[in-house]
């Protein structure tokens, strides 16, 4: 299978960036370093291409019902301009994808999901699609630029006349930026640092990155690559799909209670199973765990009890640029999920303390 390249391609390559292979894509993995950019993005403002996300329209006049089918989270309490976070289950208690569901209108919703499982997404929601909802699959089509920080929205206020201090988180609404008619204006992100989600066709990428760059220069704007976005997301202590939740993890063990509405009425996939699972509890769950002791964890590196037994794996782990010391997320045998408990990740074959934590690891001010 040929390596896919967004839009934004040619100007990553001219900036030197470092690229990589990332679900199918070729991507920055950075620019300047993963410190330099994490630390912009959380201090000032940083640019993120994630073009290589999916899209896909769902329409007509039974469009809430499949969303309301397909998704754990209730679309129907949505009205036109909020955004939700959702994920869709498997149909054996695992999950498909997570995902953000756009709603424009009661017939009109927008699905936005993970680049790597954009073909098995599309499959699995035509299969789904037993009630006639019009989709499209417009991934190809629409680029995407993050514009994440505590600066994001004095800059691009100069690029628009949309009063963006008044977009409320998981909000949205489409305008004009950088005279580019119809952006999906979303003030939403992975970052934690707040910011916008800007979505748009491919033809207008070089207009708007360079005026976004053009207006950011005063407030020291970057371009972030894969690796800030992946600590960023890490030290709010967002799941990523592929390391933290996937087919074999269940919501209500990844700690996603909280997007799993079983509302009445809503008949989603799986409901009574994790119906059961809400009621009865779950072997293990994900948690977040700082280091006590000097260590980096990794993916797929042991975690272990006081007494030396093995009670799961990191997911996610890295060593945070803002709190300096190493944080990660796996999961653990229940009994040793609450926050305070002691655990150990083994690191080059030796046990290094670690403590549970609830998340996030960091609280931006």
């Amino acid at each position: 299978m040929s390596v896919k390249q967004t839009a934004f391609h040619d100007i990553h390559v001219k900036l030197g960036a470092r690229m990589v292979e990332f679900a199918g894509f070729r991507m920055p993995l950075e620019y300047t370093g993963v410190t330099d950019e994490h630390i912009a993005v959380r201090t000032g403002v940083g640019v993120f291409d994630v073009s290589h996300m999916g899209e896909i329209w769902v329409r007509g006049p039974h469009a809430l019902d499949l969303v309301q089918k397909i998704t754990t989270n209730d679309a129907s309490v949505l009205t036109p301009g909020k955004v939700q976070y959702s994920c869709m289950p498997n149909g054996k208690g695992g999950i498909v994808d997570d995902l953000l569901v756009y709603c424009f209108d009661g017939q009109t919703y927008l699905l936005v999901v993970n680049a790597a499982n954009i073909e098995k997404d599309w499959k699995w929601i035509v299969e789904q699609n037993s009630m006639g909802a019009i989709l499209e699959n417009a991934s190809d089509n629409i680029s995407q630029l993050a514009v994440q920080g505590p600066k994001a929205t004095e800059i691009l206020q100069e690029l628009t006349s949309v009063s963006l201090s008044d977009l409320k988180y998981y909000t949205f609404t489409t305008g004009e930026i950088a005279g580019v008619p119809g952006v999906i204006i979303s003030a939403t992100g992975y970052t934690g640092a707040g910011g916008f989600e800007l979505y748009f066709p491919n033809a207008f990428t070089e207009k708007i990155w360079n005026s976004v760059f053009e207006a950011g220069k005063k407030a020291g704007i970057k371009p972030a690559g894969l690796a800030a976005r992946d600590t960023l997301r890490l030290e709010m202590g967002y799941c990523l799909y592929g390391n933290d939740i996937d087919d074999t993890t269940s919501p209500i063990e990844a700690g996603l209670g909280w997007i799993t509405k079983f509302t009445e009425g809503k008949n989603f996939i799986d409901r009574d199973l994790l119906w059961e699972q809400k009621q009865k509890g779950v072997a293990r769950k994900l948690v977040g765990f700082e280091m006590v002791e000097r260590g980096i964890p990794r993916q797929h590196y042991a975690i272990a009890d006081t007494t030396g037994n093995r009670v799961g794996e990191v997911t996610s782990g890295t060593m945070s640029p803002m709190l300096k010391k190493g944080i990660g997320m796996g999961y653990v045998k229940t009994e040793l999920s609450a926050p305070g408990t002691e655990i150990f990740v083994i690191i080059r074959e030796k046990p290094v303390k670690a403590v549970v934590v609830k998340p996030p690891f960091y609280k931006p001010q």
